[in-house]
């Protein structure tokens, strides 16, 4: 599997860095977010910009967030902005957009490129302070793509290691209330009986 995935990215080698391109429209009356579900220790690089605009003077205010809330980046009413980090916890990052004090009725158009990982590196700096040559540099871009495809499994080997071990608690939990709500009736059951037997009983019908 790793012999063709090498195959893969010789092939596809040219197109480095990948670069995440998106525009977005923004309107007085709703923020829009971009999510990405991002491991721990990523490079993370976001640039956005206005590229129109409904009328004169809209500006746009900009938010990112850790999977836990922490702000990592915020501009308030800007027309361009760059927001970079390195990841600390594995989760889903958001980034919000949002006119303020803005019209219903107006609305911008965002540009937005989100990169992340090997895409998000500056390689030309790298291959000028390295002197890496083309093939070098070509070849050092694959070994940290394999690296993050390689880190990338083992993520996905933790979260559904995780998930097993969520679905086999969470089928026991299940089977012992299952159990339980069992022997609840069994035990309201015999105690209408006995309710039953001594009123009987009482009124000497048995």
């Amino acid at each position: 599997m790793l012999h063709k995935i090498l195959q893969v990215l010789l092939f596809n080698g040219s197109s480095w860095p990948v670069v995440e391109g998106l525009q977005l429209e923004v309107t007085g009356r709703t923020t829009k977010c971009i999510a990405e579900e991002i491991q721990s220790d990523v490079l993370v690089v976001g640039d956005y910009k206005v590229v129109s605009t409904s009328e004169d003077g809209l500006s746009v205010t900009a938010k990112v967030t850790s999977p836990y809330g922490k702000q990592l980046h915020h501009l308030e009413n800007v027309h361009s902005g760059q927001f970079a980090f390195t990841s600390k916890e594995s989760g889903k990052y958001v980034a919000c957009f949002w006119l303020q004090s803005a019209h219903p009725n107006v609305h911008l158009n965002l540009a937005l490129d989100w990169k992340t990982g090997v895409g998000a590196k500056d390689w030309e700096s790298i291959a000028k302070k390295e002197k890496l040559d083309g093939m070098q540099l070509e070849l050092r871009q694959l070994e940290e793509a394999v690296g993050s495809i390689h880190k990338e499994m083992l993520y996905l080997r933790d979260r559904e290691a995780e998930m097993r071990s969520l679905n086999e608690l969470t089928n026991s939990r299940v089977g012992w209330f299952g159990i339980m709500s069992l022997l609840v009736c069994l035990g309201v059951a015999g105690w209408q009986l006995w309710h039953l037997k001594t009123f009987f009983e009482r009124k000497k019908l048995l």
